[in-house]
């Protein structure tokens, strides 16, 4: 006999319905024309249904990108042996999400919104912008024990100088963000992780 379905399970259903609609929708029109009415179109609940959840439009949207680009793990660099192909392999595959033609525009909203709402720049900061950090942070200690890089390496700089470029010229739309840029910034860090 079929089980029946118990409200947590249908509040699972709906949000994964509700964030699913989202990605969808992410891709196929502008941030600016992407309204709750259409997500709760798209995954058959209701705009209350929402809300319940989510205070706005910018909150809902920063769910499905994180449910999208999240593993069980969270995030974490791999660990070859070799830091300088693992920092490659990182700042190759961030030029490849900034520059996702279906995504930019959206990943522009959210950097606009994280800016004016301060809630969602506190959850933009907990959720995904310190835990990048902290994977970051555990390969360069990682890299520092095996003696790949200097002893005395200052982490959060190292963080700073390996995305901070990449970052830089993405927001500030200044273009050139290609594998021989990533390349470039990576060799320009290295000096300093090598002093």
């Amino acid at each position: 006999m079929p089980e029946t379905p118990t409200a947590a399970r249908r509040s699972e259903r709906s949000r994964a319905a509700i964030l699913a609609a989202t990605a969808e929708l992410i891709r196929e029109v502008s941030y600016a024309k992407l309204g709750i009415e259409a997500i709760a179109a798209r995954a058959g609940v209701g705009k209350q249904t929402i809300y319940r959840w989510w205070p706005s439009k910018g909150a809902v949207v920063f769910d499905a990108m994180l449910e999208a680009d999240s593993g069980p793990e969270g995030p974490a660099l791999p660990d070859t042996g070799d830091i300088a192909a693992d920092l490659r392999q990182l700042l190759r595959g961030s030029i490849v999400a900034l520059t996702d033609p279906g995504f930019e525009s959206f990943l522009r909203a959210m950097y606009i919104e994280i800016q004016q709402d301060a809630e969602l720049g506190a959850a933009y900061r907990e959720r995904l912008l310190l835990p990048q950090r902290a994977a970051v942070a555990d390969r360069l200690a990682a890299a520092v024990a095996a003696g790949e890089v200097r002893a005395d390496l200052d982490l959060e700089l190292a963080i700073d100088l390996l995305l901070g470029p990449v970052q830089m010229r993405w927001s500030l739309g200044l273009g050139g963000l290609t594998e021989d840029y990533a390349d470039a910034a990576l060799d320009a860090a290295l000096a300093y992780l090598r002093a």
